[in-house]
């Protein structure tokens, strides 16, 4: 079952950095749709050995989507990767709810997805999926969060990590101030 926002506490394994997933879905949310993107997406995270929680799922909106990702921040993720609300529909505000969240945006991650993603299917240009990071305040250390939105098609999450997945060590590894090496 899946938890409310808010209401999660970041699991921590020796070694692995927690993530958080989170799906955002007025449907899911309300218990009319399964979260099937969510699932995917925590098994997936999983199987690129994130300690991760089950999925967190809200309702599409500005505000929940802020809420979600602060509350994720504050309780210590340092990968959350949400799916839903990047289409075209008037519901669809995750992109703007994480851009009220991020410090600094990684155009590029995103395009890679949409670029790679198109290969799949021409909607893949249709997400407006942001990814960014959240800089942690100087009293908590050197580091930040690494957000990512994926669409929330169960298929598009499953391509959008085999896209991703590889980078992501890399790219937490330069948040946390580490280096540029690969």
């Amino acid at each position: 079952m899946s938890q409310q926002a808010g209401e999660h506490t970041q699991e921590t394994t020796p070694g692995r950095t927690g993530a958080v997933a989170i799906t955002i879905s007025d449907r899911s949310s309300d218990g009319r749709r399964e979260d099937e993107s969510g699932r995917l997406l925590v098994a997936a995270l999983r199987d690129l050995g994130y300690a991760v929680p089950p999925s967190i799922v809200v309702p599409d909106g500005v505000e929940s989507v802020a809420d979600a990702l602060r509350a994720a921040v504050a309780d210590g993720a340092r990968l959350v990767v949400t799916t839903g609300g990047t289409g075209m529909g008037p519901r669809d505000l995750t992109p703007e709810g994480t851009r009220q969240v991020i410090t600094r945006e990684n155009p590029g991650m995103a395009e890679l997805m949409r670029r790679e993603g198109s290969r799949q299917t021409p909607y893949a240009a249709v997400s407006r999926g942001v990814v960014g990071v959240v800089d942690w305040p100087a009293e908590r250390g050197v580091g930040g969060t690494l957000v990512i939105n994926l669409p929330g098609r169960p298929a598009a999450v499953t391509e959008g990590m085999d896209i991703i997945g590889s980078l992501l060590r890399h790219v937490l590894s330069q948040v946390s101030g580490g280096d540029h090496t690969w």
